[in-house]
């Protein structure tokens, strides 16, 4: 599975290094501080999280649910 986020750092090798002197010196710019997460948005992401996979396995029938696990089994050990 490919890493499909965009790098911010450099790759390289004098970039790399031009970086490390930048910080060194003081002279790279401060990364700007994350923005705060709405708490309300939080709680209402959580609380569809939490019940979500139990309502979806509770609608599937058994054969569904072996074939998922053997899905599943297929893919993390291999052919």
């Amino acid at each position: 599975m490919a890493d499909k986020r965009v790098s911010t750092h450099p790759r390289d090798f004098n970039e790399v290094a031009y970086s490390v002197v930048q910080i060194a010196t003081g002279q790279a710019p401060k990364p700007e501080p994350p923005k705060p997460k709405n708490p309300h948005a939080v709680t209402l992401g959580r609380l569809g999280s939490m019940k979500g996979g139990k309502i979806r396995m509770a609608k599937l029938t058994p054969e569904q649910r072996k074939e998922i696990a053997r899905n599943a089994a297929a893919k993390r050990w291999g052919k």
